[in-house]
């Protein structure tokens, strides 16, 4: 009877008004962020311009100064409604974390007095033993420092004032997204201003951006509600496919559903005033699901609006009586959910440096920083798949809907020409573009004219040259894009930085620059062709052909998490100063006891499910049929296909009762080891295997079990909003 109340209760919710603003976006964007515009508002001259010096350069800022800014943000927080602040930063669980703490201190005389001070906004002290940590912090050594991040500005949230910071320990390892990726991105910086002054002296500084597209499945919370696996794991342990999924593709693009329409609508109105440029929304390819996009930022701050969108996003939804799943395969058999990065580089001087250019020589700097990007990809592609792997992500990649587990760089029919024709060229042979574009390599690497939208855009690629940027498809939907990004900044300075190296060392054996440059490249091109690849990457014969070129096709995610502990990956992070050792091997250890504990999670979810929702049911159905039987019997009539169909509840029931005792084994036997990383595989190869064939059982009795007995919403229940 619960689930027909649950699925009732689904149809009664009825849209939640949303009223309009009265005032145009541009009126309210940011209203509720310490911007530029506040600062100049409430800071006084000297500390404004300062402070912009420590954002925009890196300046240290004083702990004096850091009081005249805390003084001018506690004013416009309570001016806003603001009465308490917290530390906002973003530990290895992949969400945010805070602890508020109220601007009123006791003055002594009895009364209160609002205070803020330049110590608390620049440093508190969370407990770095209470997060993940791969073992940096013991039990007892408590002590671990948030520090504040002035490059991403203060928000107000409700009415606490958020600060986004750094987390570190007391010995000074990162035990955040943040601190690596701040590192990654001023090693590239560094590395390709570098390059860029081979074409243009007065490029100073490059600064990486980023443009996520959020995928995500709304569901009715009273639905959502009665599944305990959706609400324990992110996703359905169990469910038989509805009869009509996304096969008729009307869903995608498709009119937006009233109740969801409202729902978005005030997402983007909360957005905006937080300062998250959004820009699109759709419905995505399955039922159910969305997506939601912005306007690229600078990556760090895209990053903070990433984390921040998750966490208003739900609570949002439970306004209009939905859940969020994040999970990026809630459901079998439909499409799951991923994040697209849309990565690129730019200059101060406003060149984006994946953007083709009109002359040779522009073209030249666009081809050697795309060529390079490619060389890093194929470098290490074997951590980039690691930098996107886990176990709720392992559901969907390679599944016909997303990426496949295995990196490969797509470029087009026009950029691999351009490729071709200058590793085959020699210095007096002519690059064919096109029929109308001819152009001699004469002592200069010379380039023709390519247009912007110079590519189709490969949706079977994770690595997808788009026009003017990269599209890092893999990342999963409840991922942070700080983990991606941190490996692809710093595998693209390191092989920005050689390419530096060896192109210097040519000019200095008397080359001209533009010929050492071009050498270089024709050398890069011919050793990362095995990453290149422009076909269906959904295909067998791509993953038979991606061994064969040495990719790394490996499928295991704890043997996956190795990667980061090769001597290639060490080296990398150190000598472009984002990891030492001890913080690689600690992410590491945290990975695999991540990966552990999600699928312990869902074996637990699942044996109970089965042993006290879905066996009762099945044995209280069995014995009606019986009955039903017995009395056919003493009537003379046939009961034959009532004894087959009791037959078969019978095998899937002994079958289910064998196969969760078996998992409970498994997970004992994997419990006994301590090793982090052992048990991870244990997990992997002995006890994930259970849980799909439990759900083929389950699965199958759903379908001959009265549906009137079932105790779970069903998927044709779950996945069409009403």
């Amino acid at each position: 009877m619960l689930r027909f109340q649950m699925i009732e209760a689904a149809l009664n919710h009825k849209a939640v008004e949303v009223s309009a603003p009265s005032a145009r976006p541009s009126d309210y964007f940011g209203e509720k962020v310490f911007g530029r515009a506040v600062m100049r508002k409430y800071l006084d001259k000297f500390t404004y311009e300062s402070l912009l010096s420590t954002m925009d350069n890196g300046t240290p800022l004083s702990l004096e100064l850091a009081d005249s800014v805390a003084a001018g943000m506690r004013q416009w927080a309570l001016d806003n409604g603001a009465d308490h602040y917290t530390h906002w930063f973003q530990p290895l669980t992949g969400g945010t974390a805070e602890k508020h703490d109220s601007f009123s201190d006791p003055d002594g005389k009895g009364m209160v007095i609002e205070s803020f001070s330049g110590k608390v906004l620049a440093q508190q002290e969370p407990d770095a033993s209470s997060f993940p940590n791969g073992g940096i912090r013991n039990t007892f050594e408590a002590r671990g420092y948030s520090a504040w991040d002035p490059t991403s500005p203060a928000f107000i949230v409700d009415t606490t004032l958020c600060i986004p910071t750094v987390f570190i320990s007391y010995t000074g390892e990162a035990l955040d997204y943040k601190v690596p990726l701040l590192k990654a991105l001023a090693a590239i910086d560094k590395a390709a201003t570098a390059v860029c002054h081979y074409f243009d002296k007065n490029v100073s500084r490059v600064h990486t951006y980023l443009g996520w597209e959020q995928e995500y499945f709304l569901v009715d919370e009273s639905l959502w509600a009665a599944r305990p696996d959706l609400l324990l794991t992110g996703r359905t342990l169990m469910g038989h496919e509805s009869a009509k999924n996304q096969q008729l593709e009307d869903h995608y693009f498709g009119a937006i559903p009233t109740r969801v329409i409202n729902f978005m609508k005030e997402l983007e109105y909360e957005s905006l005033k937080l300062g998250i440029p959004v820009k699109t929304r759709h419905n995505e390819a399955a039922p159910n699901q969305f997506e939601l996009a912005p306007v690229y930022e600078e990556a760090n701050l895209a990053n903070d609006h990433n984390q921040l969108l998750m966490t208003i996003m739900d609570k949002i939804a439970r306004r209009h009586h939905f859940r969020v799943l994040l999970h990026e395969k809630p459901f079998k058999g439909i499409n799951g959910s991923g994040k697209h990065n849309n990565w690129s580089l730019g200059t101060d001087t406003g060149v984006n440096l994946f953007g083709p250019g009109k002359t040779p020589s522009e073209n030249l700097q666009f081809i050697t920083f795309l060529v390079n990007v490619i060389a890093a990809v194929h470098k290490h592609n074997g951590l980039l798949k690691a930098a996107i792997m886990s176990a709720t992500n392992v559901h969907r990649l390679g599944a016909n809907e997303a990426p496949p587990a295995i990196i490969s760089a797509f470029l087009g029919s026009q950029i691999s020409s351009v490729l071709d024709n200058l590793e085959r060229s020699t210095s007096d042979d002519a690059i064919r573009f096109d029929a109308k574009s001819v152009l001699k390599m004469s002592g200069a690497a010379q380039i023709p004219s390519i247009l912007l939208d110079n590519t189709d855009r490969n949706r079977t690629s994770p690595f997808a040259f788009t026009g003017n940027r990269f599209e890092f498809r893999a990342v999963g939907s409840s991922d942070n894009c700080a983990e991606a990004m941190i490996t692809l900044c710093t595998a693209a300075a390191e092989q920005l930085a050689e390419f530096k190296h060896e192109v210097d060392a040519k000019i200095e054996r008397g080359q001209k620059k533009e010929r050492a440059i071009y050498e270089t490249l024709k050398q890069l091109i011919k050793r990362c062709k095995m990453i290149h690849f422009d076909g269906n990457g959904y295909s067998d014969e791509w993953k038979r052909e991606a061994a064969r070129r040495g990719l790394d096709c490996e499928t295991s995610a704890p043997l996956i998490f190795d990667r980061y502990l090769d001597p290639a990956t060490l080296k990398m992070f150190k000598d472009m100063g984002v990891f030492n050792q001890v913080e690689l091997e600690a992410r590491t250890e945290v990975k695999w006891e991540t990966y552990t504990k999600k699928i312990q999670i869902e074996a637990r979810v699942l044996g109970d499910l089965t042993m006290n929702h879905i066996i009762p049911v099945a044995s209280k159905y069995e014995s009606m049929l019986l009955d039903k039987a017995f009395k056919m019997k003493s009537l003379g009539l046939n009961f034959d296909s009532d004894m087959e169909l009791i037959r078969e509840i019978q095998m899937h029931t002994s079958a289910l009762q064998g196969l969760v005792a078996d998992m409970v084994e498994a997970r004992k036997v994997a419990n006994r080891v301590e090793d982090q990383r052992q048990r991870a595989i244990l997990y992997h190869d002995n006890v994930a295997c259970f849980l799909d064939e439990i759900r083929t059982h389950i699965d199958k009795m759903e379908e001959v079990i009265d549906d009137q007995m079932w105790p779970l919403p069903k998927y044709r229940e779950l996945l069409f909003i009403r």
